[in-house]
């Protein structure tokens, strides 16, 4: 990777702004994103290889915060270097901004959510199937033997079926990485330190994340900042547990919201593109307004952009090591794995009836024969589920 900022931004800044705010407007679906993004940038316009892209996936998996914005950094650091990263992070996320401020303030004013999900109902078949055409072609790049395959399931197995998350998952993956790829000595060290580490975190509780629940905080502009803070800083696991975090304090420790509220704000956030974090901003504009949405998600969102643009410089030297090779070999199927749950936990909620069931089916259909811009097929999905729905 080139860090020649004035080069890299003069050449590639408009791109990068024009593809990350139509990203940011269009995509739907958690996890999903990334595969819009891997479709879009991957694959359409060649930005970096499939392993390129899975060694991006494997890093954001790593760290705390949002991880679709984080991919999104990611490629924007590919594209346009340090600052190619901070635009395309900054364009990802504005549009949502822009739309959940408007639902919230039509919720808040007439007490009634906007009537999109028609929209919705067909957008989410086309996403899915964007994302799963992406995971198996992601899949094939990233598991190259029978190893690396066992190392996919495993993953999966133990995300879907045991309460260990994703990171120590991954750690440990890595480590084992090193002991088939690399020095089996080193690797089986790093494998035995992962898996106490693991077990004294779990055991003494040091691995949650625990805040004030003075109700006082409320009407405090920097207690919103600091709260949503804490939450991007030290959630892992992506949108999923750190909404189920948020919502824990914000309704039963806080007191911010009451659990109907709450229920309203996801609502929205599922009907505005985008990252689901988001859904700070509804809480934000409950408690303060305008200033209030502003502060929480800028405070939710900050620790996202501070690792990722602290790392990625540091990363490619570091990527070249040799024990970095081999735990990479482990961690990208390993993460293909972690991805393939998420879809498969995403399809009952997808595929309700037997239009969303064709729509999803076509959808991979028509990536699969033929490479195509996931736009056309997002607007087409989006006006047939209005139509249904209308």
């Amino acid at each position: 990777m080139k860090t020649s900022v004035p080069i890299q931004l003069q050449q590639h800044w408009r791109e990068i702004t024009g593809v990350f705010l139509k990203l940011g407007a269009l995509s739907y679906g958690g996890p999903a994103i990334m595969g819009m993004m891997q479709t879009e940038l991957q694959e359409k316009r060649g930005w970096l290889s499939k392993e390129g892209f899975m060694e991006g996936l494997a890093l954001v998996n790593m760290l705390p915060g949002a991880g679709a914005t984080q991919l999104g950094i990611f490629l924007g650091f590919i594209r346009g270097g340090w600052w190619g990263g901070l635009l395309a992070g900054l364009c990802f996320v504005l549009p949502a901004f822009l739309i959940m401020f408007g639902l919230t303030w039509a919720y808040s004013r007439y007490g009634a959510l906007p009537s999109m999900r028609g929209v919705f109902y067909g957008l989410t078949s086309i996403v899915v199937g964007i994302f799963s055409v992406a995971v198996w072609r992601l899949g094939k790049a990233a598991i190259r033997d029978r190893k690396q395959s066992i190392f996919a399931l495993a993953s999966a197995l133990l995300l879907a079926l045991t309460p260990v998350n994703l990171v120590p998952i991954l750690l440990l993956a890595g480590a084992l990485g090193i002991v088939f790829y690399g020095t089996r000595r080193w690797g089986v060290i790093a494998t035995v330190l992962i898996l106490i580490g693991y077990g004294i975190v779990h055991w003494s509780g040091m691995g949650s994340v625990t805040t004030t629940s003075n109700p006082s905080q409320a009407a405090n502009l920097g207690g919103i900042a600091i709260f949503f803070f804490k939450v991007g800083a030290f959630s892992f696991g992506g949108g999923l547990s750190m909404l189920a975090f948020m919502q824990e304090q914000v309704v039963n420790q806080l007191h911010w919201l009451t659990q109907q509220q709450f229920l309203d704000g996801l609502a929205l956030g599922q009907l505005t593109p985008g990252p689901i974090l988001m859904v700070a901003a509804f809480v934000g504009y409950q408690k303060a307004s305008l200033v209030g949405a502003l502060a929480a998600a800028l405070a939710i969102f900050l620790p996202s952009f501070v690792l990722m643009l602290a790392v990625l410089p540091v990363y490619e030297p570091i990527k070249r090591v040799v024990w970095m090779k081999a735990a990479l070999k482990g961690i990208s199927p390993a993460v293909i794995g972690m991805i393939a749950i998420a879809m498969i936990q995403m399809l009952p909620k997808t595929v309700v009836d037997w239009p969303s069931g064709i729509l999803f089916i076509t959808t991979i259909g028509l990536l699969y024969i033929r490479y195509s811009s996931p736009l056309p097929l997002m607007l087409a999905g989006g006006l047939i589920g209005w139509i249904i729905n209308s």
